[in-house]
C-alpha cells in the first residue's frame, strides 16, 4: 500500500502543469507578433524604453483579456451595465488568472471625491459616528457631505380591495451636506467688474465677456428684450434692471418676430463656461474664467463640507469633520484608542484600513484631501490600499510604475509590499524603470530595442543577472550611476520665498538661485510641491509643467496637441490656394463616410464594439478631393503618417519649408520623441511619452523660470540622460530651471539642491539642507544625502 502511494506522489498532478502564462502572437499597438512565457506566483518586471510596448503587452493584452473573460461569466443583463472590452489582438493566451489592475490613471478631479470616499474609510467612519456620536442625529447618511437633507409630502393613489384610495404620505431624508456650498467646501463668487464696465451702456460695448458682442444675436436680444434701456450706463440701472441683466430666470421673448429665450448673464455664463473643465476651455475663455471667478472657503461649514448637525455630533470631543481633517497616522492612533465592544468589528476594519495607509507611506494624507490633488504616485498607492489586506491568492496583480513619486527611502517599502503580495501565492507583474525594483524581480522581460515602430519585440527574458550580462539597452544602463558635478554654475540672482505655509509647510524661508538647475527633493509628502507650486505660481515669466494628465480623444494626436497642425494646414492652403479648414479631419476636410475618424464603429450592445477601417478613405480620414492637394510632393495624410524626425527634415527646406512647424518639431525631437508619427492618436501613447509631449508643448511658452514636476516619470534609464541634456540646454540658454525630483541622476546633475523633510506630513515641511550635491553627499545629514551618497558610491 505504502509503495503504491509513493508511486502516485511521484507523478505530478495534472492541475500543477499550468505554471505559466503563455502569450503567443501578440500584436496590440506596436507589438510585433511576440511570444512570451511568464512564470506564475513570481514577481515579473517588464522593462524597456518609454514607448517600447510594455503597457501594450501587460495592460492591453494580458490584463485586458483577463478582465474580458471575467466579465463574460456574468449574465448578459449584468454585462449590459459593464464596460465592454474588445478581445486583444493576440493568437493565444493561456494560463490567465483573475487580474487586479493598479494603474497610474489619475483619480477623478470631481470636487466631491476625497481620499476618504475613494477608499471606503469615510463609509466606515460614518457608520461609527452614527452608532457612537452624541447627540445622535440619524443614520450614516446624516454624516455624508454628498447627501442633502430633503423632505416632502403629498397625496398618493393606492389600489386597495378593488377601490382607489388616496392617502397622504410624507418623507424626510437627513443628509450631512452643507446647504450653502452643497458639499464642495468652497463657494464661488463672480467678480462683476470682470463682466462689464459700468460706466458704459450696453450699446457702447459695456460687456467684457468673450463672445458677447453687441454686433451679433446677443446685441439684438439685449436691445429687443425690453427689460432695460440698452443706451443707459449700467451704473444708472435700477435694482430691477440690474437683476434682470444679471440674474433673470429663462423667459420667452420675441425679437424681430423670432421666438427666443432670454436669460440673465450669470446663469448663462455658469452653464456655458463655469460648469466646464477649466483646462479644456480655449485659452482666452480660460483667462476670463480665472479672472472673473473667486473661490473662497465656505463661511457656513468652514470648508468641512458638512452641515452644522453633522459637525455637532461627537465621539470623545471629536466630530467627523475633525476626524477627516486629522493626519491619517494620528487618526489611526485615535481609532485604536476607542474601546467600544458594540462596534468592535467596525473599529478593527477601520483600523486596518488606516494602518494600510501608514504602511504604504501615505500616513501624511488626511481623509478630506480632494482626490484630484493627489500626484500620480499617490493616487496609485491609494488604489493599492484595498488590496493590501486581501486574503485572495492565485491572483495576478498588475502594477504600472508603482514607485512613481517615491523617494529612494520609500522604494524599499514598496519593494517589501510587492514581495509580500507574491509570497501569498500571487503572480505580480510590474512595469518599471527603476533599477532598485528591477533588482528584486524573479523574472525580467525586456522589450525594445527602441520605441514606437522601432520597439515591440522581446529583447531579453530571464533573470536579473542575465539582464546585466545581456547586451540590451536596459542591461547596459542597469548599473549606470551619474557622478556628482565637479563644478557647478554660478547663480545670476535669487528668488526669495518667505514664510511659506501652504499645506504642511512650517513658515519656510528659502532663496532659490536663478540661472542654474535647482532640484527640490525630499520624501513623499515632505512639502516639495507645496513649496514650489504654492510659492512660485505659473504666470508672468514662469512656465509650470505639472503632473496633470493629458486629456485627449482618439481624434487628438501629437500634431493637434502641440499646435503643429495649424502652420501645416496654412502652408498647404497657401500652396494650393484653398482654405486651411480643408486640411483638418475634424472639420471640412473630413471623409463624409467616417466623419474623419478613419474607422467606422459598430456598437454590439453587450459584445465588444467592432471598429472597421473606413472603405471610402481607407483609414486616411480625409475626403478624396483633399488628397489631390500637395505640398512638397506629399498630401496631408502622408504628412500625418511621417515620424517627427522625417517631418523635421521635410519642413526644413525646399517648397515645404515652414519655420513655424519646424520649430515645434525641433522641440519634439529635443525631448526624445523623434520616433512618434504626427497622426498617432494620443490614446495610444505611454505615460512617459505623454509627459514628454507636455514638456515639449510648454517649452514654446515665453518665460525665464521653468518649473518641472517629476519630469523623469515613465522614462527609461537611457532616456534620463537625454532629459538631463535638455535641462542643461535650457539653463545654458539663460533660463532658470527648478525641478521637483526623486531620481538620483537628476540630483547628482543639479547645481543646487533644496531638501525638505525630515519626514512627511506634519513631520516634514522644513528645509533640512540647502547646497550643492557634493556638499549633500559629504554631509550625509539627511535621508536624501545618505541615498545619494550610496548611489554615487561615495
Amino acid at each position: 500500500m505504502a509503495k503504491r502511494t509513493d508511486t502516485q506522489a511521484a507523478a505530478p498532478h495534472a492541475a500543477d502543469s499550468h505554471e505559466l502564462i503563455r502569450v503567443h502572437g501578440a500584436r496590440e499597438n506596436n507589438l510585433k507578433d511576440i511570444t512570451v512565457e511568464i512564470p506564475k506566483r513570481r514577481l515579473t518586471v517588464f522593462t524597456g524604453v518609454s514607448g517600447s510596448g510594455k503597457s501594450s503587452l501587460v495592460f492591453d493584452t494580458i490584463a485586458a483579456e483577463s478582465q474580458r473573460l471575467i466579465n463574460e461569466t456574468y449574465s448578459t443583463f449584468v454585462q449590459g451595465f459593464m464596460p465592454t472590452l474588445a478581445r486583444p489582438d493576440v493568437d493565444v493566451l493561456e494560463g490567465l488568472t483573475t487580474a487586479i489592475i493598479v494603474d497610474q490613471q489619475r483619480m477623478g478631479s470631481d470636487p466631491r471625491s476625497t481620499v476618504g470616499t475613494a477608499t471606503d474609510a469615510n463609509a466606515m467612519l460614518r457608520i461609527l459616528f452614527s452608532r457612537l456620536g452624541r447627540p445622535h442625529i440619524g443614520s450614516s447618511r446624516a454624516y455624508s457631505f454628498n447627501i442633502p437633507s430633503i423632505s416632502g409630502a403629498g397625496a398618493v393613489t393606492v389600489e386597495r380591495g378593488g377601490k382607489t384610495v388616496k392617502e397622504r404620505r410624507s418623507f424626510s431624508i437627513t443628509g450631512g451636506m452643507c446647504p450653502r456650498c452643497e458639499g464642495r467646501g468652497t463657494v464661488t463668487d463672480i467678480d462683476l467688474t470682470q463682466l462689464y464696465d459700468d460706466s458704459k451702456s450696453l450699446s457702447e460695448g459695456a460687456l467684457t465677456i468673450p463672445g458677447y458682442s453687441m454686433d451679433g444675436w446677443y446685441g439684438r436680444i439685449f436691445k429687443g428684450c425690453g427689460f432695460f434701456d440698452p443706451d443707459k450706463p449700467i451704473r444708472r440701472f435700477t435694482k430691477k434692471e440690474l437683476h434682470d441683466l444679471l440674474h433673470k430666470e429663462p423667459t420667452k421673448i420675441k425679437v424681430e418676430g423670432i421666438n427666443l429665450t432670454y436669460e440673465g448673464l450669470i446663469p448663462k455664463i455658469q452653464k456655458s463656461m463655469l460648469s466646464k473643465d477649466v483646462d479644456a476651455l480655449q485659452p482666452h475663455i480660460r483667462a476670463f474664467v480665472e479672472r472673473a471667478m473667486t473661490f473662497t472657503v465656505c463661511p457656513d461649514c468652514d470648508g468641512t463640507r458638512l452641515s452644522e448637525a453633522a459637525r455637532s455630533s461627537k465621539i470623545e470631543g471629536i466630530s467627523i469633520a475633525d476626524a477627516c481633517a486629522m493626519q491619517i497616522s494620528d487618526l489611526a492612533a485615535w481609532v485604536r484608542g476607542l474601546d467600544e465592544p458594540s462596534v468592535k468589528p467596525l473599529l478593527t476594519a477601520l483600523g486596518e484600513t488606516l494602518d494600510s495607509f501608514v504602511g504604504i507611506g501615505l500616513g501624511y494624507l488626511s481623509l478630506d484631501r480632494p482626490s484630484g490633488t493627489l500626484s500620480g504616485g499617490e493616487a496609485q498607492r491609494v488604489k493599492m490600499i484595498r488590496h493590501l489586506g486581501s486574503s485572495l491568492t492565485d491572483v495576478t496583480y498588475v502594477f504600472d510604475e508603482p514607485t512613481t513619486g517615491l523617494h529612494p527611502h520609500d522604494i524599499q517599502r514598496m519593494n517589501d509590499l510587492l514581495l509580500s503580495l507574491r509570497d501569498k501565492g500571487n503572480t505580480v507583474l510590474v512595469v518599471e524603470h527603476k533599477p532598485e525594483v528591477i533588482a528584486i524581480a524573479d523574472h525580467v522581460v525586456d522589450l525594445g530595442p527602441g520605441a514606437g515602430q522601432a520597439g515591440g519585440t522581446v529583447c531579453f527574458e530571464g533573470t536579473v543577472e542575465g539582464l546585466r550580462a545581456g547586451g540590451t539597452l536596459t542591461g547596459r544602463h542597469f548599473d549606470d550611476r551619474a557622478a556628482v558635478k565637479g563644478t557647478v554654475r554660478r547663480p545670476t540672482g535669487t528668488l526669495e520665498i518667505r514664510g511659506a505655509r501652504t499645506n504642511n509647510l512650517q513658515g519656510v524661508d528659502v532663496d532659490i538661485p536663478l540661472g542654474v538647475l535647482t532640484v527640490v527633493t525630499g520624501v513623499a509628502g515632505s512639502g516639495k510641491s507645496s513649496l514650489v507650486h504654492g510659492s512660485i505660481p505659473a504666470g508672468e515669466g514662469v512656465v509650470s509643467v505639472d503632473q496633470g494628465a493629458i486629456r485627449g480623444s482618439r481624434r487628438s494626436n501629437p500634431a493637434t496637441y502641440t499646435g503643429l497642425l495649424d502652420p501645416i494646414r496654412k502652408a498647404f492652403a497657401k500652396a494650393n490656394g484653398v482654405k486651411p479648414a480643408l486640411f483638418s479631419p475634424n472639420s471640412e476636410g473630413a471623409c463624409p463616410t467616417c466623419k474623419g475618424a478613419g474607422v467606422i464603429y459598430t456598437d454590439l450592445a453587450i459584445m465588444a464594439g467592432i471598429a472597421t477601417t473606413c472603405e471610402e478613405c481607407e483609414g486616411r480620414r480625409f475626403d478624396a478631393s483633399v488628397l489631390d492637394h500637395h505640398l512638397g510632393g506629399r498630401d496631408i495624410s502622408q504628412v500625418l503618417a511621417m515620424s517627427v524626425t522625417e517631418a523635421e527634415e521635410f519642413f526644413a527646406a525646399g517648397e515645404a519649408r515652414t519655420p513655424a512647424a519646424h520649430r515645434v518639431l525641433g522641440r519634439l525631437a529635443d525631448v526624445g520623441l523623434g520616433y512618434l508619427t504626427l497622426g498617432q492618436p494620443l490614446t495610444t501613447l505611454s505615460g512617459g511619452e505623454r509627459q514628454r509631449l507636455k514638456l515639449a508643448t510648454h517649452m514654446a511658452e515665453k518665460g525665464g523660470v521653468y518649473v518641472l514636476d517629476e519630469p523623469t516619470t515613465g522614462l527609461h534609464l537611457a532616456d534620463v540622460q537625454q532629459l538631463l541634456g535638455l535641462l542643461d540646454r535650457l539653463v545654458d540658454s539663460g533660463k532658470s530651471v527648478i525641478v521637483i525630483e526623486h531620481h538620483q541622476a537628476v540630483m547628482a546633475h543639479a547645481d543646487w539642491i533644496v531638501d525638505l523633510g525630515p519626514g512627511a506630513g506634519h513631520d516634514g515641511g522644513r528645509i533640512v539642507f540647502e547646497g550643492t550635491p557634493a556638499d549633500l553627499v559629504a554631509a550625509r545629514s539627511t535621508l536624501t544625502g545618505e541615498h545619494l551618497a550610496a548611489y554615487v558610491g561615495a
